[in-house]
This record gives structure tokens, C-alpha cells and sequence, in this order.
């Protein structure tokens, strides 16, 4: 039996629901722990840790929108691979650059290391620009709204609402994605 590719609105939607509440996961541990885990872990340690954290989550929550080959534990790899990229490139450049052009720039190539390997995995490189395209959007809208929400409230609550808005965009984003590369198939 053959299972059916979810609907663009169905992937989107439980990509954003879902990725809300995993965000909403790791970013508690942002907004309550952030300290004891830079002390214990180390700045970039936090930064693993977190990113641990939403593969693990996370996996289980796309793993739910993919049908037939790459169902789970084998999503479970292929996201691992794709947000590991994604926290590769988002780090690096955060690192190097700071700020907000660390930002920006981390959110441009963490969403084109994703786009590659969900390409490259799904057998669709050839939308590889596109779903560059629609994860960069969704990240930096996520990524940037909810950093204006937490500057303006400067509190735990901002740094969960801030959680909430990422995962909310950046969700929808990855469901779009994973719908359109297994389209193609």
C-alpha cells in the first residue's frame, strides 16, 4: 500500500503547528537556561545542544508529512543531515560575522545547505533554488520578527514568542518543502 504525499495546506500547516512547538521547546531553554548552558557547554556547546534538540523534535514532526521510501527512522537521517547543514552554516556565519549580518548571512546559507540536501535526498536538484528560496523566506521572516518581538518585550516571554514566530514561519517553510520535493518524485 502506497501512502499519499500530504496536501501543500496540510504540509504547510502541520510544519507550522508542529515546528511552532518544538521552537517553543528549545527556546524555553533559551529563555530559562541560556547562562547555566553557555557555563556548562561553552557558547558553541549551547549552539549543538540546541540544535540536537530540534533535530530530535523536529524529525518527528516532518517525519509525519513524508510518504513511502522516506518514512521514518530513514527521514530521521535525512532531516538530521539537512538541519545539521542548516546549523553549519547558520553558526559559521553568526561566528565570523555577528550581529546582524551574521544573521542574515546564516539564515541565507543555513536555508541553502537545507535546500541541497532535502534536494539531493528527495532526488529533486533541480528545484534546488526554489526551495532555497522558500526556506530563506520563511527563516528570515521567523528568524527576524521574532527577534523585533523579543527586543521589544526584552523578557523570558519575548525569548518564547520569539520561539513561537521562528517556528511558526520556518515550519511552514520546511512542510512547503518537503511536499514539493516529494512532488517531484
Amino acid at each position: 500500500m502506497t501512502q499519499r504525499v500530504p496536501s501543500l495546506a496540510r504540509s504547510i500547516a502541520t510544519g507550522a503547528i508542529g515546528f511552532a512547538l518544538v521552537s517553543l521547546c528549545v527556546f524555553a531553554t533559551v529563555a530559562f537556561a541560556e547562562r547555566w548552558m553557555y557555563r556548562t557547554f561553552s557558547e558553541l556547546g549551547a549552539y549543538l545542544v540546541w540544535t540536537v534538540l530540534f533535530i530530535l523534535l523536529g524529525g518527528a514532526v516532518f517525519g509525519s508529512l513524508v510518504a513511502g521510501r522516506w518514512r521514518l527512522p530513514k527521514f530521521y537521517l535525512l532531516f538530521g543531515l539537512a538541519f545539521f547543514a542548516y546549523a553549519v552554516g547558520w553558526i559559521i556565519a553568526y561566528f565570523v560575522l555577528r550581529g546582524t549580518a551574521g544573521e542574515v548571512v546564516g539564515s541565507l546559507a543555513g536555508s541553502v545547505l537545507m535546500a541541497i540536501v532535502f534536494a539531493a535526498g528527495f532526488g529533486a536538484l533541480r528545484l534546488t533554488v526554489k526551495l532555497s528560496a522558500v526556506l530563506f523566506v520563511s527563516n528570515f521572516l521567523g528568524y527576524f520578527l521574532g527577534a523585533a518581538i523579543l527586543n521589544s518585550l526584552r523578557s523570558s516571554m519575548g525569548m518564547l514568542l520569539f520561539g513561537v514566530v521562528y517556528g511558526l514561519l520556518f515550519g511552514a517553510g520546511i512542510g512547503a518543502v518537503l511536499q514539493m520535493v516529494q512532488r517531484e518524485q
